[in-house]
């Protein structure tokens, strides 16, 4: 499978990276990641190349200000297992919003790459469920959380590069075991609105 088609989506998913079995049935996206598939670049070295990569499904969403939402469930196995919304500029500029076994808490986690990875735990999540949403807004993307996909935690705000860049992002999922054996991820009750927030921390 090379593209993907989800009716809630106004664009095609393209898999990338090592395989992820992704299937899309009665509103439900599942994949799988293998042992030991991880996308991050140690900030504490040399900049990988290639950098190391996971089963991501990537797609162009249309010009201007948009959010992307999706309840995201993993079966967590092993430490840092998760299951992400995930933002693609370049091969060393991308960010992901993670549910993720950190190390053996449920947690909303995000990294944001320019060049080097950076690592942030944001909150415990009680359960193996969550609620994640990235939106653009201009040159910015935001990242937040929910429990219940009604009233939103501010997680992150952040850049990418200039405009012309941030407008040619791809937007997708992510599975990831970085040290484990593998683990399945869900997406369900999957969204796309145009526009972004009007504020970013009021909860909506």
């Amino acid at each position: 499978m090379t593209e993907l088609e989800i009716p809630e989506l106004p664009f095609s998913l393209e898999a990338c990276g090592p395989d992820g079995d992704w299937a899309y049935e009665d509103g439900v996206l599942t994949g799988r990641t293998g042992p030991r598939q991880d996308r991050f670049v140690p900030p504490t070295g040399e900049a990988l190349e290639p950098a190391s990569d996971a089963p991501r499904l990537l797609g162009s969403p249309p010009p201007g200000d948009f959010r992307l939402v999706a309840r995201a469930s993993v079966g967590f196995r092993d430490a840092f297992d998760a299951g992400a919304l995930y933002v693609h500029v370049g091969d060393h500029a991308w960010a992901k919003l993670c549910l993720e076994y950190s190390p053996d808490v449920p947690t909303v986690c995000t990294v944001v790459t320019r060049g080097h990875s950076d690592d942030a735990n944001s909150f415990a999540v009680d359960g193996e469920s969550v609620w994640l949403r990235v939106s653009r807004s201009g040159r910015a993307f935001a990242f937040h959380a929910s429990p219940d996909g009604e009233r939103w935690t501010f997680v992150r705000f952040f850049t990418l590069g200039a405009e012309k860049e941030t407008g040619a992002a791809r937007v997708g999922f992510l599975a990831q075991s970085p040290v484990g054996e593998g683990c399945a991820v869900t997406y369900d009750h999957i969204d796309f609105r145009t526009g972004a927030p009007s504020d970013l921390r009021d909860g909506s």
